[in-house]
């Protein structure tokens, strides 16, 4: 006779026989539950204004190319011009004062030296003039030496007494109105100087009868040729002096 099956024995302990996958799945459906719980979701305030601007940091511009910036401009070179002009100027200052005291030496020699009347006033009218070419405080020096001759071993001409105070206001004249501007002022300089030893000589016998070296033509001649002179080389002068500014002042503005 057959034996009949043993009946199954319920297993006391059901979790330990259930299978892997099972227990694999109930193990990540737990996990995935706790980590729902422990998710915190950051969330700005109702009342916090939103910056979407665009961020200035480093992190923003990683991997962007920079903005092109313009190339700084180039400073030019100082020309070969413009490094000499400081070298010019003192060497011209040097000869300008050179050439003042040089011609007041000459004046004061030729105030100092005894001779006649008539080429002591050419020469001083002359060297007056032409010394302030060379700056205007040299002209007034030399009208100062015009009564170095009474300082003198020797005495000056008696006329010299007239020639110093007649001629030496009329140069002052001149120098003033000179000094005034520049070529276009010369011819009326001239006229003030020539202007005033005219009008001594015909109306200062009216007043002086004894009054009548004025009026001698040696002494208008000397005067005149010598002022005459004096303003013919300043008016040279200063043309020169516009012509070469202006030429400097042409290269200057003509791009290298």
């Amino acid at each position: 006779m057959t034996k009949p099956p043993a009946p199954e024995q319920s297993d006391p302990h059901p979790e330990a026989v259930q299978p892997t996958g099972g227990q694999a799945a109930s193990e990540v459906t737990s996990s995935a539950a706790a980590d729902v719980d422990r998710t915190v979701v950051a969330r700005p305030p109702a009342d916090a204004a939103v910056n979407l601007s665009k961020p200035s940091g480093g992190e923003a511009d990683v991997g962007r190319p920079s903005p092109a910036r313009a190339a700084p401009p180039l400073t030019p070179l100082p020309s070969r011009t413009e490094e000499e002009r400081p070298h010019r100027a003192r060497f011209l200052t040097f000869l300008r004062l050179l050439g003042g005291w040089a011609v007041l030496g000459v004046l004061a020699y030729a105030m100092w030296t005894p001779g006649e009347w008539q080429n002591s006033l050419l020469v001083w009218v002359f060297l007056v003039i032409l010394a302030d070419e060379f700056g205007g405080w040299f002209g007034y020096l030399g009208l100062l030496l015009g009564g170095l001759g009474y300082f003198s071993p020797s005495v000056p001409p008696a006329q010299w007494l007239i020639i110093l105070p007649l001629v030496g206001g009329a140069l002052m004249a001149l120098l003033l109105v000179k000094h005034s501007g520049g070529v276009l002022v010369l011819p009326f300089a001239g006229l003030l100087f020539a202007g005033t030893l005219l009008a001594v000589a015909r109306f200062g016998p009216k007043f002086d009868p004894t009054l009548k070296l004025p009026s001698n033509d040696t002494f208008l001649r000397s005067a005149l040729i010598a002022m005459l002179a004096g303003l013919a080389f300043s008016l040279v002068r200063q043309l020169i002096g516009l012509w070469l500014r202006r030429r400097q002042g042409g290269r200057a503005g003509v791009p290298a």
